[in-house]
């Protein structure tokens, strides 16, 4: 017999006392056992018979191994011996955790994964009389959900995509528990967890897809710094102007800092018109006499 169904009210016991106390009252008022053995049957048959479900409880009542009804909540009676009650039904919302351990994905990668569901029961004469045990069924139901729903998705869905596969778990759990008056309101995937090794070898696998890309990057502006250039050099070609500008802007730079001393060919030199001793005094950063 279960803890719920032998559970005594504080009303039973109190209606249990107060007998007790009235049948030796009476006795010792008409100076007879008849009273004290009758107020202590009552108090027996109040105490069994007068019982107490919470606001959040239902509880089924069975005469004789057959269903009579539901009570609760509230103060209800029984007939002692006659009726005997279903566990307590606590109709509030609840949630429960499921684990599935070294589960293979779609892609034969072992994973563990923790979940947590949302559940209440709306009908609870169904779920009494449907079901033995609900609450072990839902946990049971769910860890076999959970476990197929990850053999049909790979691990990169599962890591991006936790809030469908908790919709497809919830549908799951929803159709399976709902003919017994029981609906799973939600379901949420807190962890996925996969081996140290082959995090490690993902990590890697991500740092050598981003040298990749950053190697495609400088290639790519290489490109495009060679176009310029050779944009650049058709410009100059018809110019020459252009280019000789180009090229004393070049030696500014390089000679302004610090009083820089740059060599050139004498050959850059006269490309680029300028007198040996003019040109020579420029890059010295020496006045010209």
């Amino acid at each position: 017999m279960r803890k719920d169904q032998i559970k005594v009210s504080q009303v039973g016991v109190a209606l249990f006392a107060l007998s007790v106390l009235a049948g030796a009252g009476g006795s010792a008022l008409l100076d007879a056992r008849w009273p004290g053995i009758a107020g202590a049957a009552v108090g027996v048959y109040l105490l069994f018979a007068i019982r107490v479900a919470d606001q959040w409880e239902k509880v089924a009542v069975l005469r004789l191994g057959r269903y009579k009804g539901l009570r609760g909540p509230g103060l209800f009676h029984m007939i002692p011996v006659v009726d005997s009650l279903s566990r307590y039904v606590d109709q509030r919302i609840r949630v429960a955790s499921v684990t599935a351990e070294s589960t293979l994905t779609r892609d034969t990668v072992p994973v563990n994964v923790d979940a947590i569901f949302y559940w209440m029961v709306w009908n609870a004469e169904k779920s009494i009389l449907e079901v033995e045990d609900f609450v072990e069924a839902i946990r049971m139901g769910a860890q076999t959900a959970l476990r197929e729903s990850i053999g049909r998705h790979e691990l990169a869905q599962m890591i991006t995509e936790r809030e469908l596969l908790g919709k497809e778990l919830q549908r799951i759990l929803d159709e399976k528990t709902t003919p017994w008056g029981i609906t799973v309101q939600s379901v949420e995937i807190r962890d996925v967890r996969i081996p140290q090794a082959l995090e490690d070898m993902m990590s890697r696998q991500a740092q050598a897809e981003r040298e990749r890309q950053a190697r495609n990057i400088l290639g790519q502006a290489e490109v495009e710094v060679a176009d310029k250039f050779s944009e650049a050099a058709r410009v100059y070609q018809n110019n020459p102007t252009a280019l000789h500008l180009r090229a004393m802007n070049m030696l500014y730079e390089a000679i302004k800092e610090r009083g820089s001393m740059v060599i050139v060919p004498s050959s850059a030199v006269e490309t680029m018109g300028f007198g040996g001793t003019l040109a020579t005094a420029s890059l010295t950063g020496a006045k010209p006499q």
